[in-house]
């Protein structure tokens, strides 16, 4: 498996699919709060499996003195051999490069709170809903 910084129209499609696949289908986000007025401003990622399938993805933004991590997903078949881990790994290694930022900040579902604690992330927040779906707020100091 490997991540890509997306550079082209194809790849940011290829995100777009695993999201609409993971948030819209599997978890019935509203597409059009799944795909939204950010994205121009997101630097995106995919993941490709080993036949350069897209199996994951996720974007990055800077807010104020933040990295904004955000929809960090992978498909179900994926799940369990690291996949996750790839995608964070290159998201926080393009936030040490992009310069100034104190730390980075993320909107957790409650059930990805323990993959998050395990990467250095610490709960900022109470219980919020998101899209309808309950998350806490994490944050990592770089």
């Amino acid at each position: 498996m490997n991540v890509v910084k997306t550079t082209d129209l194809q790849q940011r499609e290829d995100a777009y699919s695993v999201r609409t696949a993971v948030f819209v289908e599997e978890q019935n986000v509203p597409p059009a709060l799944e795909i939204d007025e950010l994205e121009e401003e997101a630097v995106h990622f995919v993941l490709y499996n080993d036949l350069q399938e897209p199996c994951g993805a996720g974007r990055f933004r800077t807010v104020g003195e933040f990295g904004k991590v955000e929809r960090i997903c992978v498909l179900k078949e994926a799940r369990g051999h690291g996949a996750g881990n790839l995608i964070m790994e290159a998201i926080e290694q393009h936030a040490k490069t992009a310069g100034g930022l104190a730390a980075l900040k993320l909107d957790a579902q409650l059930h990805a709170i323990p993959f998050y604690e395990k990467r250095g992330y610490e709960i900022v927040s109470g219980e919020f809903l998101d899209a309808g779906i309950l998350h806490k707020t994490m944050i990592k100091k770089l």
